[in-house]
């Protein structure tokens, strides 16, 4: 890794670590709450100035995620050591910025304002997008892909190439044109189709040449990036990168992962066929301040790699190693991306923190592929299991900095 790097290369350890975090609008404040809670472990285990990004190999992030990705990863104008926000920061963020972001009229007025935008929608984006360019370019400026402190991975589709685009901090340091401003991923990547325009950008590479890019949200390839991420960290391994020189392709026991969904609706309320068969266009594009379409695209897009990825790890007896945090019953008020009342975005809030403290019942575990865990009490929680991988990344980041001391003084060794 570059010398700027928070995270000490996993060579001089035992795991490759991941943190990934779905899309999903204003309910990326529900993601941010569990973070919140595992910084605040990782601070208790090694001191106030632990961060995030000084624990994960990878943080990779989609639409929303990737905005919580880049502001975990990105470095302070401050203090170019340590990211521009620490994860205590993120809700406060949304609670502030969402309803600039999204505006939305109550009272008297609201139902007009909500028709006006369905209107709108069929003619355009619901929303021009402005405050959110303007807030994401002065947070995180000119930095690029691979300034970032760890590696960072965000998903997105361009639409004139008709393909997923994958930006990371790996490619950004093998293909120039792939060092994009950060600025301009996350603006992509959050470009849901009828909520925000599609974002055009360019980049430059060592001849001088210009790249173009048409790009809209990640969530149309991966809404939950753990593959996404994973991948990127085999290419690496297969190129023979100094990163990950004693790994081989396809060593998944050496992966530790933190997966972060953005909640699911409640399955007693969601919609079955008999009332689905009926509708139409409209119908499915909107209602109920919900994009039925939309939203079941990108849950199907999440459960699938969740799916795929528990398969794996219980198939080579790592289930230990990966931990899905995801909420399956949440209010289907709750489930709107752009909802961006005080309300709304406080019930979030209330949802993550319940999440966090709600005993995991076999069901739950069935659903989010989590095995027991020996020497844990009977009614776990997710903040139970969050503590114990605090301690796990506490300790795999300890000993890469002991063998980084030891090789930088090799007669500190044992003989």
């Amino acid at each position: 890794m570059e010398k700027n790097s928070a995270c000490p290369p996993p060579s001089k350890g035992n795991m490759i670590t991941i943190l990934s975090i779905d899309g999903g609008g204003v309910k990326g404040i529900i993601p941010a709450v569990i973070l919140s809670f595992l910084e605040s472990k990782l601070q208790e285990l090694d001191g106030k100035d632990a961060r995030i990004a000084n624990y994960f190999d990878v943080i990779a992030g989609t639409s929303t995620g990737g905005l919580i990705a880049a502001m975990l990863a990105a470095p302070s104008l401050d203090n170019a050591k340590q990211p521009c926000c620490e994860a205590k920061d993120i809700v406060p963020f949304y609670l502030k910025h969402s309803p600039y972001i999204f505006p939305h009229m109550t009272g008297i007025f609201g139902w007009l304002f909500n028709i006006l935008g369905i209107i709108k929608m069929a003619i355009g984006p619901k929303y021009d997008g402005k405050y959110l360019h303007e807030l994401i370019n002065d947070l995180l400026g000119d930095t690029r892909m691979k300034e970032a402190l760890t590696n960072v991975v965000i998903p997105t589709f361009d639409v004139k190439c008709v393909k997923p685009i994958i930006f990371s901090t790996f490619k950004a340091r093998h293909k120039p044109l792939k060092n994009a401003r950060l600025a301009d991923v996350c603006i992509g990547t959050s470009a849901a189709p009828t909520f925000l325009p599609a974002h055009y950008f360019e980049t430059v590479d060592n001849t001088g040449a210009s790249h173009s890019f048409n790009i809209i949200d990640g969530g149309m390839a991966a809404n939950n990036p753990t593959l996404v991420a994973m991948g990127e960290i085999t290419k690496q391994i297969k190129r023979k990168s100094e990163e990950f020189p004693e790994t081989e392709p396809l060593d998944y026991r050496k992966y530790l992962v933190i997966s972060l969904g953005t909640g699911l609706p409640e399955h007693d309320i969601m919609f079955d066929a008999r009332n689905v068969a009926k509708w139409g266009i409209l119908r499915w594009l909107g209602g109920e301040d919900t994009m039925p379409l939309l939203n079941m695209f990108f849950h199907a897009s999440s459960d699938m790699a969740d799916t795929l990825v528990a398969d794996l790890f219980r198939a080579i007896g790592c289930s230990h190693q990966l931990l899905r945090v995801q909420d399956h019953n949440i209010p289907i008020g709750a489930i709107s991306n752009d909802l961006s009342t005080e309300d709304h975005l406080q019930q979030l809030v209330k949802i993550g923190e319940n999440l966090l403290n709600k005993p995991l019942s076999k069901e739950a575990c069935e659903e989010n592929n989590i095995d027991p865990v020996p020497n844990l009490h009977d009614h776990v929680t997710y903040a139970d299991m969050l503590t114990r991988y605090a301690k796990l990344l506490s300790d795999e980041r300890k000993l890469r900095l002991q063998n980084m001391k030891l090789d930088a003084n090799p007669s500190t060794r044992e003989t």
